[in-house]
């Protein structure tokens, strides 16, 4: 199974916490929709097997317009094998579904919308700057649960400001929408970005980690409550609604990423766009690709596996690890969990390393005491 990812790099405004490459001018959407349609014929012998999936993410691919995006999945369709029934995903920003849109939506291709809340509370919506309000988020899902019933909303906790009742609040909000599938956040801190720049200067209060954990926790115990299955630190739904896109990438398949700053993955290189919209669409309109490569060694295809496998509900399979890269790495393997196995921070499972409850929100630290460093 493989996908495709495409990148839509364009959003009305700047959210303060996000470093994703974006433009908030739209003049150049028709060349870029056209570019976008070139790259994915210049690159159809790069991806091998069926394609089951096709994402569109952002950026703010809500901004197309139904005929671009049809576009778009047509070229898809007429240059690659793709399975009968693919997952077809849109990220869209709740100010975009008006329920005209969400009526044509519904007649094209596309079968899941996956819908940026990020908080059902307006002054965290502000903070954020992001370009919808509390109203537009209730009102658009609620009209798109009348036509699609794969639905994912995302949210965000850690946010400054945010008690450990407004983040009970905006779950229980979220959960009585019944939606199949939530994607929950941390608040991080990026570099060079608006957020940071207000932190430094006090005019917002610093992201606090020990409130953010609180927060996950908070968010385990009532989606698991509710029966929704944590198959990845991040993502809940509920049995038959995981995203097919993510899994994939979770589970090392290989995927193609069209547009500006999109990545892609074979299983023995990774490579990226540029991250300018101008010089892709000249790139792309002269029939050369703007693209940059890297060979994964052995040791960089085992500390991705590592990272990915630990934050999934399916662990670190010690066979997986065996069979793909060797006995020096499976001993290396179970020599470095000995500690956290031993701090109850991972648990053995089923012949997988797989994190305990203990250890959840620390996957990403614990993983990384497992990284093989000195071997190639």
């Amino acid at each position: 199974m493989s996908g495709i990812y495409i990148h839509i790099p364009f959003c009305k405004q700047a959210c303060h916490y996000c470093d994703f490459h974006f433009s908030t001018s739209l003049k150049k959407k028709t060349a870029l929709v056209d570019s976008i349609c070139k790259e994915l014929a210049l690159r159809k012998n790069e991806i091998k097997g069926e394609i089951k999936t096709i994402y569109f993410g952002g950026g703010t691919p809500s901004l197309l317009t139904l005929e671009e995006l049809e576009k778009i999945i047509d070229v898809v369709t007429s240059t690659f094998s793709v399975s009968e029934d693919p997952e077809i995903t849109l990220e869209a920003n709740p100010d975009d579904l008006t329920k005209d849109i969400i009526l044509q939506l519904s007649k094209s291709q596309i079968n899941r919308l996956s819908i940026g809340v990020q908080s059902f509370f307006e002054e965290d919506l502000k903070l954020m700057n992001r370009a919808h309000n509390a109203s537009e988020a209730m009102s658009s899902i609620k009209e798109a649960a009348r036509y699609f019933d794969n639905i994912s909303i995302d949210l965000i906790y850690g946010i400054p400001g945010m008690t450990k009742e407004r983040w009970q609040e905006n779950l229980k909000t979220a959960l009585s929408l019944n939606v199949p599938h939530l994607s929950c956040y941390a608040l991080t801190v990026e570099p060079k970005t608006a957020l940071e720049a207000f932190i430094k200067k006090g005019i917002v209060p610093p992201v606090e980690d020990d409130v953010a954990e609180e927060h996950y926790h908070l968010l385990v115990a009532a989606t698991e409550a509710a029966g929704y299955e944590n198959y990845e630190f991040s993502n809940f739904s509920i049995e038959g609604y995981h995203s097919q896109n993510n899994t994939a990438y979770w589970q090392g398949k290989s995927y193609l990423g069209i547009g500006p700053s999109a990545h892609s993955y074979d299983g023995d290189t990774r490579s990226w766009n540029v991250s300018n919209n101008t010089k892709y669409i000249k790139d792309i309109e002269a029939g050369s690709l703007p693209i940059e490569r890297e060979l994964l060694s052995k040791k960089d295809k085992f500390n991705e596996y590592v990272m990915t496998g630990l934050r999934t509900k399916w662990g670190v399979s010690l066979e997986k690890i065996e069979n793909d890269f060797g006995k020096v790495f499976h001993d290396y393997l179970v020599d470095q969990a000995e500690e956290p196995l031993s701090n109850k921070l991972l648990i053995l499972e089923n012949n997988a390393l797989k994190v305990s409850k203990k250890g959840k929100f620390l996957c990403d630290g614990i993983a990384s005491s497992l990284f093989l460093v000195n071997l190639g």
